[in-house]
């Protein structure tokens, strides 16, 4: 398995997976699948903002999964934070994927000077949950019944990992 930065070339293999967590997961809260063009807009979008998108490929550079993080919210006070999204194609899971690309992801927050990575999990996914625990994320806050999806109502746990020890924002 290499990680690498996301080209045009994987932008077929993002799609099926985040379309496959649409329809089958509640990793991501809409109902409707997207198309390449979408998925290529935002890989766009992110090289424009100067943030990553990383994959993980095999020896034939078929894509097992991705990651990558933006602004977790559009005030200035927050430039500092961003929010990250990690996932791993169904049949591939449990592999140590999700863990490589979270720590390439955070090396690459760290090199760009941000403070803190959020990420914003259903409640109930255990093993996303245990991941990020690993990874030395904290429990932040949990909003009860804030999404729904397959006819039910979903709770939302944060999580945040602070990346650096800087005094204040200047240092």
């Amino acid at each position: 398995m290499e990680i690498r930065d996301a080209g045009p070339e994987d932008i077929d293999g993002i799609t099926a997976i985040y379309n496959d967590a649409v329809q089958n997961t509640t990793a991501i809260w809409n109902d409707m699948t997207v198309d390449a063009a979408n998925r290529a807009a935002w890989l766009a979008d992110r090289r424009k903002a100067g943030y990553p998108v990383l994959v993980a490929v095999d020896e034939h550079e078929a894509v097992l999964g991705y990651a990558s993080f933006g602004d977790w919210r559009a005030f200035e006070g927050y430039r500092h934070t961003v929010e990250h999204s990690v996932y791993v194609r169904g049949d591939q899971r449990g592999r140590g994927i999700g863990m490589a690309l979270m720590q390439a992801l955070i090396g690459r927050a760290r090199s760009i000077g941000k403070h803190v990575m959020v990420a914003g999990i259903e409640a109930n996914n255990a093993g996303s949950i245990g991941l990020h625990e690993k990874l030395g994320f904290e429990h932040a806050g949990h909003m009860k019944e804030v999404g729904m999806k397959f006819g039910a109502w979903l709770d939302l746990a944060f999580m945040q990992l602070k990346l650096d020890a800087r005094p204040a924002p200047g240092a």
